[in-house]
């Protein structure tokens, strides 16, 4: 529960992700959770629970080697704990706010349902641009265009893996 409350204010850019405790007990429990929630919204736009595995299997294999390629080109890679714990942790507290959006905007597709989620989204695609700048030390400009690529590389990436599979 200590690590928790440490890594929280990621959320809300507040830390620096270098400073956090390295724990690999709380890197394996977000990444379980991580899975579950990404395999729950994935299966649930999709109607294929196979390729709903595959895909968010393939997203989370994505992910984990972005990070390791962008933490060993800038030779920061004994890092890798924390950071991919940060990345995983702040998309699982933002998951936590997703999935009541996703419910209610399957039941309604009321139109504010997609401005919530579109600007959860947004608060996602910030967090993670706030620890790249941490964790990397460039601008803001930078770490907003690489966060870009992490999103492209993961997501599209893992939809046209899938695809080919």
């Amino acid at each position: 529960m200590d690590v928790l409350k440490q890594y929280l204010p990621l959320c809300w850019l507040k830390n620096n992700p270098l400073t956090l405790p390295r724990s690999v007990d709380f890197f394996k429990q977000n990444l379980l959770f991580y899975f579950v929630v990404e395999y729950f919204m994935q299966a649930n736009m999709t109607d294929d629970p196979v390729e709903a595995f595959t895909e968010v299997g393939i997203a989370t294999l994505l992910t984990l080697m972005f990070i390791g390629v962008m933490l060993f080109l800038n030779r920061t890679l004994y890092a890798y704990v924390q950071v991919t714990t940060a990345i995983i942790f702040c998309a699982n507290i933002v998951a936590l706010f997703i999935v009541p959006v996703l419910i209610w905007l399957t039941v309604s597709e009321d139109p504010l349902s997609y401005y919530f989620l579109a600007l959860l989204l947004f608060w996602d695609y910030v967090v993670v641009a706030h620890i790249i700048k941490q964790v990397l030390s460039i601008n803001l400009f930078a770490s907003l265009v690489l966060s870009l690529f992490y999103f492209a590389a993961t997501y599209f990436g893992a939809f046209a893996l899938g695809q080919l599979l």
